[in-house]
């Protein structure tokens, strides 16, 4: 009967990003699956040296802070105005999102004290920036803010607890005019970061209700999501107005352009700097 690697030398492959023909491999015996992945590691950790060693030498920016400039240029050459609001949100503002103690996503949420969290969206905020814009700026009116939200996400590859967010909105526009906007500021952001091969699907959402999802790669990974208003909460805000607006993941799409299975090691971490593990 032939072999495969333990759990603890898979992961170990893992880490040090072996494509998946190395980490599918079978042996015949024990001996040869020991010796293979000796090599093997050996192999990948010349390989993570060398990226290290470019990091350093062509003076690379980490891939995260690459795609957020290319999205802000992007996006400010679409007309978007960047905002950028606070990382501690109010208990208030997430209750006219009507986030309560019943809500699915309450566990997740960071709390630093009785009244105040770790943002968990990017939403709240720009609606309470909004409201105030709408009165001072011609229409439509149009933001953006990428930032980092978080929280208490279930474990896995495709999860971590401090993420990056890209949160556009344009607000104003014509009601027969949404969709088509929602679709070409997908197109707009998919491109910015490489991704070529992805379809919007409906689906359902705890905080909107009905949400626009975008799916990307062979294996539909979820990148984005996307809602249209004018919308329930609105009221909440006193704001009338038709709008789209689409969240995305900044870590989830460079795993999607990379081709890789492994949110974390795209993200803000102490074990990875731009893909590169450094317990090598």
């Amino acid at each position: 009967m032939r072999t495969c690697w333990t759990q603890t030398q898979l992961e170990r492959l893992a880490a040090l990003d072996a494509d998946p023909g190395t980490l599918e491999m079978q042996f015949e015996n024990v001996g040869q699956r020991d010796r293979e992945f000796q090599h093997h590691q050996r192999r990948l950790v010349r390989i993570q040296r060398r990226r290290l060693d470019e990091l350093r030498n062509t003076k690379r920016r980490p891939a995260l802070c690459r795609l957020e400039s290319d999205l802000v240029g992007a996006l400010v050459e679409k007309g978007f105005v960047q905002v950028a609001t606070p990382t501690i949100m109010a208990r208030g503002l997430l209750a006219r999102m009507n986030i309560d103690e019943s809500h699915p996503l309450a566990s997740q949420i960071y709390w630093i004290d009785r009244d105040r969290c770790l943002r968990p969206m990017l939403a709240p905020h720009l609606y309470y920036l909004l409201k105030d814009m709408l009165r001072f700026w011609e229409k439509p009116v149009r933001i953006f803010e990428i930032g980092s939200c978080f929280r208490k996400e279930s474990q896995g590859s495709q999860h971590t607890s401090e993420f990056t967010m890209l949160n556009l909105v344009e607000m104003g526009l014509s009601m027969d005019l949404r969709r088509q906007h929602l679709e070409e500021f997908a197109a707009l952001v998919a491109r910015t970061a490489a991704i070529d091969c992805y379809r919007l699907e409906s689906e359902s959402s705890a905080v909107y209700g009905e949400t626009i999802d975008i799916l990307a790669g062979a294996r539909g990974v979820e990148i984005g999501s996307a809602a249209m208003g004018p919308h329930a909460l609105d009221r909440q805000w006193r704001i009338t107005d038709a709008w789209v607006g689409i969240g995305f993941g900044l870590e989830r799409m460079l795993m999607v352009a990379a081709g890789n299975s492994s949110l974390r090691r795209m993200g803000r971490s102490l074990a990875y700097q731009d893909g590169i593990r450094l317990n090598i």
